[in-house]
């Protein structure tokens, strides 16, 4: 009973360190598009496809929406010059000069490297509301954004490490 209560409250610990505050916005499609268009051009495959090129963890955490442990995944320490780049399908998502100490375990972003590579929707899984954040180009789970980032956009995109590869400059 004591290592039920134990592993419960680890998990709402874990689940809320990342969900301090929602973005008000729901975008189903690349977000700031001057033209409402999405140009990233799309990769279909089947779950089966995804599992045979995906780790057993990868493929939980971007086809599955899972998550991994605070603290644990790759880059939450790593301060390199670089992008970061899907785990799925390599598109660029974050340049490591807009990456921030947020504490919460994850590696966190003010801002993706272009707004129509990362798509938004709203996440109401485990008793809450947040905004996850998807690989626009394949619709990978990367994690979540939150308004409580900071300057010069406000926002926190707090982002799986196994989701991510860094690419060094």
């Amino acid at each position: 009973m004591i290592r039920n209560t134990t592993l419960s409250l680890f998990i709402a610990f874990a689940l809320g360190a990342c969900a301090q505050k929602q973005t008000s916005a729901d975008n189903n499609t690349a977000s700031g598009s001057a033209s409402g268009q999405n140009t990233i051009e799309k990769i279909e495959k089947s779950e089966s496809e995804w599992k045979a090129i995906l780790s057993p963890e990868v493929y939980h955490i971007m086809r599955e929406q899972g998550t991994e442990r605070a603290f644990t995944g790759p880059y939450v320490d790593n301060h390199e010059a670089g992008i970061y780049l899907c785990a799925a399908c390599q598109l660029p998502l974050f340049d490591a000069a807009t990456k921030f100490e947020s504490g919460t375990g994850w590696p966190s972003f003010y801002a993706p490297i272009n707004d129509q590579n990362v798509g938004e929707h709203t996440d109401s899984s485990y008793g809450m509301v947040r905004t996850e954040v998807v690989c626009n180009r394949c619709e990978g789970h990367l994690g979540h954004v939150f308004d409580d980032g900071p300057k010069p956009t406000g926002l926190r995109f707090c982002i799986n490490g196994n989701a991510l590869q860094f690419e060094h400059e």
